[in-house]
């Protein structure tokens, strides 16, 4: 099914019934994804005295709790409301949901213990294309990046000039294969958080991030259509599905 999008750079063909789902989904038990020393996510049937929420334990329905982080496990999208002071809600950030974005591949550079994503590989990347999200893998792009216990590994992160570029550009959607755009203990200073979110000077209250997304090495490099879905919570973060078109 061919769809026309008409974007304010230019007049998009997608192909609807060819997407590509980028997101990692949310699962219970051990062996997981995970990052930010949290438990593994829980889905429990509800029990009462005289009742449970499971078909198979006699149930009439199943009628499940889920107990989860949305920054700890599985794809999620934020909005500045993650390093503010001030409430912000990602629900009321995210008012569209259709943007052209472009997906490059970079190797973080070595600094010293770190791997760092860095201004000149996304300058190199981005070739002066304009887009209104950027969708970043990182190699080496192993499966096991959709099962990884992230917590006490220094993954890579993104250097804050990075972010801050990106900010310049007017990308106001980052998506990234890592569980953070920021180093993993940094005293607190979310430098690349705050680049790009210009946060608090003049805080970009539309721009997100979303971070633990994975993207199948067979997916090229290039320019596509993205469709950012959350969840509706009130909160800084909810899971999402970010999906990406071709243009045809």
């Amino acid at each position: 099914m061919l769809a026309t999008v008409k974007h304010p750079l230019k007049e998009i063909a997608i192909d609807l019934s060819d997407p590509i789902d980028i997101s990692i989904p949310l699962e219970a038990g051990p062996g997981k994804l995970s990052a930010w020393y949290v438990p593994p996510v829980r889905i429990e049937p509800v029990k009462t005295a005289d009742w449970v929420g499971d078909v198979n334990q006699g149930g009439s329905v199943n009628f499940r709790d889920i107990y989860f982080n949305p920054h700890g496990h599985g794809t999620h999208t934020e909005c500045v409301g993650h390093i503010s002071k001030e409430w912000y809600s990602v629900n009321k950030a995210l008012k569209q949901f259709f943007f052209l974005a472009k997906l490059i591949t970079v190797t973080p550079e070595k600094l010293g213990d770190d791997g760092v994503i860095t201004k000149k590989q996304i300058v190199d990347a981005l070739n002066n294309d304009l887009c209104d999200a950027i969708v970043i893998r990182t190699l080496p792009n192993e499966q096991a990046k959709k099962t990884k216990a992230y917590s006490n590994t220094n993954p890579p992160y993104l250097h804050y000039d990075a972010a801050l570029y990106m900010r310049e550009k007017g990308i106001d959607h980052l998506l990234i294969d890592l569980p953070s755009v920021d180093r993993e203990q940094d005293k607190g200073k979310l430098l690349a958080h705050h680049a790009f979110w210009h946060y608090p000077e003049q805080t970009r209250l539309n721009a997100t991030i979303t971070e633990f997304i994975f993207v199948p090495d067979e997916i090229k490099d290039g320019m596509y259509l993205l469709n950012l879905q959350i969840a509706s919570f009130e909160n800084d973060a909810s899971p999402s599905k970010p999906v990406l078109y071709r243009i045809k």
